[in-house]
């Protein structure tokens, strides 16, 4: 029989985890990372009210067409971009999602959306949108996606990290 000691210490929670902001975005911009976009790589993660992700996407080109095979140019004739061909992270997200059920969902994108990706958002009926960066917002395209958004109710958070980094380790210890 072991004896207890009266001096045992009282185990509590960690403090240093992370919020669920942080958390989505983390997903968001780690998603971002499987963009093979020379320039600009974008994620975006769908969140359900219950705090489940429901989708998730990156800038890429529509599956089944070769990256090796389309232009990654970003200015010159239209049909000679990458925008003519490319999908964004957040019709990636959406068309992702398995059950396309997205009512009442938040999107939390790496980049604020463009007006063809809010038109998607207001249809798939996301409620909010957490975007961390806005750097084309003076772009007519961005102008729009705002107006549409905010048109159709759609509440709009620009995410102010609070920590500088998250760090992962795949190394486990055994």
């Amino acid at each position: 029989m072991t004896k207890k000691s009266s001096k045992t210490k009282k185990v509590t929670k960690r403090e240093d985890y992370i919020s669920w902001d942080q958390y989505f975005m983390g997903i968001a911009l780690l998603s971002s990372q499987r963009s093979k976009d020379p320039s600009t790589q974008v994620g975006a993660c769908l969140v359900n009210p219950e705090n489940k992700i429901v989708g998730i996407g990156y800038n890429g080109f529509p599956k089944g067409c070769s990256d090796d095979q389309f232009p990654w140019e970003r200015e010159g004739e239209y049909s000679k971009t990458k925008y003519a061909y490319m999908c964004h992270a957040e019709l990636n997200a959406i068309l992702n999602s398995p059950s396309m059920e997205l009512k009442g969902c938040v999107a939390y994108v790496s980049l604020f959306p463009c007006n063809e990706c809010a038109k998607a958002i207001v249809q798939s009926g996301v409620t909010e949108v957490i975007y961390l960066s806005d750097k084309y917002a003076k772009d007519e395209i961005f102008i729009a996606s705002r107006r549409i958004l905010t048109a159709a109710g759609v509440k709009l958070r620009h995410y102010l990290p609070k920590i500088k980094n998250i760090k992962l380790n795949f190394i486990v210890e055994q």
